[in-house]
């Protein structure tokens, strides 16, 4: 199986990834996809360059990340300029690495990062199930605004950009809910997984 992981900013993805990835389970990670897909000599970089111009690039020929992302952010229609041009290659490249995991590793089940999961539908025929991270939207706010370094009124833009929270949670096949300890994120990481497994024996 392919299990789509997701949920806003602020609620945990990541961590919860970290978690699931040590217990043995192969992890794709489209924002990490992404990132490598947009690295200094890639040739994705090289047509964002010429797309949006020489100055969103840093002095070292690397992206400049906040500059681009501040920009298409205010930018709808750029946003969708540089959505055209990048998530074609991360769908080819996250089909890929799913390929390739099941070929060496023959898991149970696999993790799909997707933080943008119901902003499109290019994964609908790849899941198998929709596992969300939620939590409370003031704690989102203030873990985002911890971690990135950002401004309320920026997270809260961030959040509105995304897809309702009530929509997630309807969407959702499982849900965790990330509003307490790093302990208690891993006991219900690992009470999913358990849950996954008999799952995937079951349809076996």
């Amino acid at each position: 199986m392919i299990i789509a992981l997701t949920g806003g900013i602020g609620s945990g993805k990541s961590e919860a990834a970290r978690q699931f990835e040590a217990l043995g389970v192969p992890i794709v990670d489209v924002d990490v996809i992404a990132h490598a897909l947009t690295a200094a000599g890639q040739p994705i970089l090289k047509e964002i360059s010429l797309l949006f111009g020489a100055d969103f690039l840093n002095t070292d020929g690397t992206l400049n990340r906040a500059k681009l992302r501040e920009h298409v952010f205010n930018n709808p229609a750029e946003r969708l300029k540089l959505e055209a041009l990048i998530h074609p290659a991360i769908h080819t490249e996250a089909l890929k690495l799913l390929a390739d995991n099941e070929h060496r590793l023959h898991p149970a089940y696999q993790i799909l990062v997707i933080p943008l999961l119901f902003e499109n539908n290019r994964y609908d025929g790849v899941i198998d199930k929709v596992l969300v991270i939620d939590c409370d939207e003031s704690l989102q706010i203030k873990r985002a605004m911890t971690r990135s370094n950002i401004s309320e009124s920026d997270v809260k833009e961030m959040m509105n950009a995304q897809v309702a929270r009530n929509v997630r949670l309807n969407y959702a096949d499982e849900i965790i809910v990330n509003d307490s300890t790093l302990a208690e994120l891993q006991e219900k990481v690992i009470r999913i997984h358990k849950k996954l497994i008999k799952t995937c024996i079951i349809s076996k």
